[in-house]
């Protein structure tokens, strides 16, 4: 099961928000009007401990809420989809707020700031099942023909050179690393491919408002190429940080601790 955090702080902060104003409203005056039956002085009762767990969890998760809606939310790289760029176990930080600012929990862009550019890494919800959370690179904008022939891109004619870098073992089997030049402007970044896998070569335009992606590891990714085309709406934000590298049941990677997602 998909559990969605946006919304459950968001109903966190609504209760622990109600008991507080609730009760700072209505109960608290009421309270600390009683009188003793022998006595001139106020009651002043402590408060219940449900208020006072209230009080400070409401400005804790409501900092929460805000820091991960709209500044920087943190994901966990369940596959090995996006290698050799993002191993799994990295904990990465996403930013919000690189494209467009967007209200929490039903994700409507309220403020334009930018679109992705050919390269990013981003994240976003799947299309087709939006509770789902996936991360790809972005390899073709609005307007943009791709072709991918023998497992070389082309992005409006033009080749996305690549250079050797040497085998990467992951799992059973060993793929080549390749050192891939994205045009206009000029991404560099690393990729997987496996020559055990037939290439599937095609020719789309990406249309407007949305956006095709890609996964580094090529050959065991399932991108694009098999569902389609990313909608603006369904983006969540471009990832740019590892901040933790922990696979369970291994050590920590803390090499990889403080990368540079590029």
């Amino acid at each position: 099961m998909n559990i969605d955090f946006s919304l459950v702080l968001a109903i966190v902060i609504l209760v622990s928000g109600s008991i507080w104003a609730i009760d700072h409203w209505f109960l608290a005056p009421k309270r600390n009007n009683e009188k003793f039956s022998d006595s001139d002085e106020k009651n002043l009762t402590n408060e219940p401990p449900i208020v006072e767990f209230s009080k400070f969890l409401f400005p804790v998760v409501l900092i929460v809420f805000i820091l991960r809606g709209f500044i920087a939310e943190p994901f966990r790289i369940p596959s090995g989809s996006m290698l050799p760029t993002l191993e799994i176990g990295d904990f990465i930080l996403v930013s919000k707020f690189n494209y467009g600012v967007r209200l929490p929990v039903i994700n409507k862009k309220i403020i334009e700031t930018g679109n992705p550019s050919r390269g990013d890494v981003v994240v976003f919800r799947y299309p087709e099942n939006p509770s789902i959370d996936y991360i790809k690179r972005v390899i073709g904008v609005p307007g943009d023909e791709i072709g991918y022939y023998n497992k070389v891109l082309y992005i409006n004619g033009k080749m996305a050179e690549q250079q050797p870098k040497g085998d990467y073992p992951f799992g059973y089997y060993n793929f080549r690393r390749l050192n891939e030049n994205l045009p206009d402007p000029e991404v560099k970044h690393h990729i997987l491919v496996s020559d055990l896998q037939a290439a599937s070569d095609f020719v789309l335009q990406v249309p407007e408002k949305s956006y095709f992606v890609m996964g580094d590891n090529r050959d065991n990714s399932r991108d694009s190429r098999v569902w389609g085309f990313v909608p603006d709406e369904n983006l969540v934000g471009r990832a740019f940080f590892v901040w933790m590298s922990w696979e369970w049941g291994h050590w920590p990677k803390w090499h990889r601790v403080g990368s540079v997602i590029q």
